[in-house]
């Protein structure tokens, strides 16, 4: 099983990596730093969106990026509300890039 960082280091190093790729994202919703679950919305910039949650993929015996919503960005940010009100300690990072690069795919960048 691979070890999990703090919901908020997580997060930071996200960000990080994101502006060094100039790639502009935002804390929407900050969640608990400790275990908070992380959503991330790729909002292409042309009224569509994608938000990705991590699942652990039982095949392959690791967590993996899943996408959550898919669509019009006001039926995604709907979608984020709720879940928002189920789990106020989740964190919703929103990616704007309008290739809908999220660097998720990346090695490091496990949850």
């Amino acid at each position: 099983m691979e070890p999990r960082l703090a919901s908020g280091l997580w997060v930071s190093a996200y960000l990080t990596r994101l502006r060094l790729a100039d790639i502009p994202a935002f804390v929407t919703a900050k969640g608990d730093a400790t275990a908070g679950a992380v959503v991330v919305k790729s909002a292409t910039l042309d009224g569509r969106a994608c938000a990705f949650s991590r699942s652990f993929d039982l095949l392959n015996d690791r967590r993996t990026w899943v996408v959550l919503a898919e669509g019009a960005e006001p039926d995604v940010d709907a979608v984020l509300a709720r879940a928002r009100r189920a789990d106020p300690d989740l964190w919703i990072i929103e990616v704007e890039d309008r290739a809908g690069r999220t660097l998720l795919q990346e090695d490091g960048l496990s949850h």
